[in-house]
């Protein structure tokens, strides 16, 4: 997979979200940066992308993500 490949999928659930993915093939790191997690737990959250790239990992296309989720407000605090 590629990551504009993954960007697309979690944007399909997502589409107001920034999306920030490094990896290649079929191992990825994503940061999702989106106002649907207000009132999310952190669980809920991660649930909610890995959802969106299930088929994938079902088949093999992609082996392995690691999901970080925040609020905008939140990726502000944390990038700022």
């Amino acid at each position: 997979m590629k990551q504009e490949e993954v960007i697309a999928l979690i944007k399909i659930d997502f589409p107001d979200a920034e999306i920030l993915v490094e990896g290649a093939d079929c191992n990825f790191s994503c940061v999702v940066i989106c106002s649907k997690f207000e009132g999310l737990g952190l669980l809920q959250r991660q649930k909610s992308v890995l959802a969106t790239v299930k088929e994938q990992i079902i088949s093999g296309a992609l082996h392995a993500m690691s999901v970080k989720t925040y609020t905008p407000q939140q990726w502000a605090r944390f990038s700022g």
